[in-house]
């Protein structure tokens, strides 16, 4: 059977491999590579409400029943929404409760 020279490459080539002795590597790339960041998929809640319903993302549910999640090592981007979810709560409604939820290694934030 005939085949072009360039579909016998293609067979040959990475992409028609198994997945497991693949590899992938740029000569351009010296550093060493960042371990992964974990990757949590973000729930959904749907309510019904009047003659529909409405879908929120879970931490957006909580907020709204004044309950903030701190989750992952503190760094200035985390502590900014933290700090601007308590902002909103307290201007809200200064008499409720803030529920804060804190599930961290630690972390450092500049002053």
């Amino acid at each position: 059977m005939f085949m072009c020279r360039s579909f016998q490459r293609l067979i040959r080539s990475n992409l028609f491999k198994p997945a497991s002795s693949r590899t992938f590597t740029s000569a351009a790339s010296t550093s060493a590579p960042s371990p992964p960041r974990s990757w949590t998929p973000t729930p959904f809640v749907t309510e019904t409400v009047g003659g529909g319903w409405h879908t929120y993302d879970i931490f957006s549910r909580l907020l709204k029943e004044r309950i903030v999640c701190l989750n992952g090592e503190v760094d200035d981007t985390l502590s900014a929404a933290i700090v601007a979810q308590l902002l909103f709560l307290e201007a809200d409604n200064p008499e409720k409760p803030i529920h804060l939820y804190i599930n961290s290694p630690g972390g450092s934030v500049t002053a």
